[in-house]
């Protein structure tokens, strides 16, 4: 398999197979809690990207230079500080220079520190012995992968609030139904990547 194909693969496998809110379900949290309005869950979706692909970008010689073969233990603490360092920098620009999204985005945009999504993307790319270009492509694609999730069910939730939805499923239950259904169909993507 060539380079170009293992780019592509990567990228589809990201975005549709190995999705990592609707197939691996990581990073429920601002999945759900985000994805009211789409403009918001598009923002947030960038910032997420942001974040996955620098983080990788930073973790990936962390990890291989420094801390493997002799302090591999050290990999989620340091990998989880180098993200909360780099949500920080990224808050700080968009409260100076881009104050709508960063209003917008409210309390979730330092919730990018403990998105799991995040976190996980960093640590996969060593578990699947990516090498940099791969990784960061990999980081890319996980990062397109949520942002689909997340433009998807915001979609869907804004067709719930005209919909008539029975008293006792109002709120979190149909939330969390209108969800499952979002996931279940991201299951025929599964055979596709062998």
């Amino acid at each position: 398999m060539n380079s170009t194909t293992s780019i592509v693969a990567i990228l589809l496998a990201g975005i549709l197979t190995n999705n990592m809110v609707l197939s691996k379900f990581l990073g429920i949290c601002p999945f759900l809690g985000v994805s009211k309005k789409v403009n918001t869950a598009f923002s947030m979706s960038i910032a997420v990207i942001l974040v996955m692909v620098i983080a990788t970008a930073v973790t990936w010689p962390i990890y291989t230079y420094l801390l493997y073969p002799n302090f591999t233990y050290l990999q989620t603490v340091v990998f989880i500080l180098v993200i909360a360092a780099i949500v920080q920098l990224i808050e700080v620009f968009l409260k100076k220079f881009i104050k709508p999204i960063y209003n917008a985005l409210g309390i979730y945009l330092p919730l990018i520190t403990t998105n799991c999504a995040v976190l996980g993307i960093t640590m996969l790319n060593i578990t699947d012995g990516l090498n940099f270009g791969l990784s960061l492509v990999n980081a890319l694609a996980a990062g397109l992968g949520f942002m689909l999730a997340m433009l998807l069910f915001a979609g869907v939730r804004s067709k719930l609030d005209t919909a008539d939805v029975p008293e006792f499923l109002k709120g979190l239950p149909i939330t969390l139904i209108a969800a499952a259904l979002v996931a279940l169909s991201f299951l025929g993507f599964a055979g596709i990547g062998g």
